[in-house]
């Protein structure tokens, strides 16, 4: 329940930037909304450092850095993902979306590690001005992008109304809601795992931060693999057979994981399940951008923010309530059937539509 409260604090400030976002990035060049956002975290890392180095880092002003970094994450998410199809095409928008899915899950592998041995070696506060250096690359990364020029739409509505059409029309796009809703479902009952594991590492599996520092990177390693291979063969199968395969092997994953009391099983299942939440994720971040005219791409990637950014305090809150009344391995198996539910009745949904078209 306490980790469930520390990600709703985090996460609260990107939920409340992210549909503003999504109408910043239909309407701004993304590229100038990224530079922004990019150095606002960058600030935000310096300070953190600073706070270290001279004392006064204390928990309330940690919790401040924190809001001020999420918000400009509100505002960076939306610009981030529509901007992809801009640097490449909508044919060539699954390779690049799981590319970029696997640089982050090799980070999620390796990053812990080096944090470890910069933190053994020179410190907290060195460790995150190091962090905030890095930021330096990626602005002068997008400064240095040729980019066709950009031709800012006509307004003819009010910055609110204009942010406002963008909700609508994903609740009224059949397609765009189902997708945002499976999306929710499975962030809410299935990737919450990850604040579950901590308790199965020592609770269940008997084993300390080494060994969930192992099973995490298990879980990233899947994803890794998931990324490279959904890249290259991706386009070899239907999108609706990745996201919809790729939930169920997820499910079934983490409902072996939830019987298991092997710690090497353990590993093999959160593989699996990292492997198959990356297939869902890649396929249906692609088919929602895909499916969107370009002058909705910001906005609807913005409401697409707004669900990843509630489904990490939703998700928290469920999978610590479950747990704390009915056990750990029950909240994850639980999670487990409701995903596998929920890309059931989608699977149905689908069907109906289409049958409901053809005729």
């Amino acid at each position: 329940a306490a980790a469930g409260r520390r990600r709703c604090h985090g996460s609260a400030p990107m939920m409340l930037s992210s549909v503003w976002g999504g109408s910043l990035a239909d309407r701004y060049p993304k590229r100038s909304i990224l530079v922004a956002t990019q150095t606002a975290q960058m600030i935000c890392a310096f300070l953190l450092a600073a706070g270290v180095w001279a004392g006064f880092a204390t928990p309330s002003f940690i919790i401040v850095i924190a809001a001020l970094n999420g918000l400009a994450m509100g505002f960076d998410m939306p610009a981030r993902q529509a901007f992809t199809v801009e640097m490449t095409s909508r044919e060539d928008l699954l390779n690049a979306i799981s590319l970029n899915s696997s640089i982050v899950n090799g980070a999620r592998i390796i990053g812990p590690s080096v944090a470890g041995l910069l933190i053994g070696a020179f410190g907290v506060a060195m460790c995150f001005f190091l962090n905030g250096v890095t930021f330096i690359a990626v602005i002068a990364g997008l400064l240095m992008m040729r980019l066709p020029r950009f031709e800012r739409p006509a307004h003819a509505v009010s910055a609110g109304e204009h942010a406002w059409n963008g909700i609508v029309y994903s609740i009224k796009h059949q397609r765009v809601r189902t997708i945002l809703l499976l999306f929710l479902a499975v962030g809410v009952f299935g990737w919450s795992y990850t604040v579950l594991m901590p308790a199965f590492a020592r609770d269940v599996l008997n084993r300390g931060a080494n060994g969930y520092g192992i099973l995490m990177s298990a879980s990233g390693t899947g994803a890794f693999i998931g990324a490279l291979v959904v890249a290259t063969y991706g386009h070899l199968f239907t999108p609706r057979r990745l996201a919809l395969g790729g939930v169920w092997l997820f499910s079934i994953a983490l409902f072996a994981l939830s019987l298991s009391r092997s710690f090497y099983f353990a590993m093999a299942f959160l593989f699996v399940a990292g492997f198959g939440m990356l297939l869902f994720f890649s396929t249906s971040n692609t088919v929602l951008q895909t499916i969107v005219p370009d002058e909705m791409r910001g906005r609807v990637m913005g409401v697409w923010s707004l669900v990843f950014g509630a489904m990490i305090p939703l998700g928290s809150l469920e999978v610590g309530a479950v747990a704390h009344w009915l056990g750990t391995a029950f909240a994850l198996g639980f999670g487990a059937i409701i995903c596998a539910v929920s890309a059931l009745v989608t699977l149905s949904v689908i069907r109906r539509r289409e049958a409901g078209t053809s005729t």
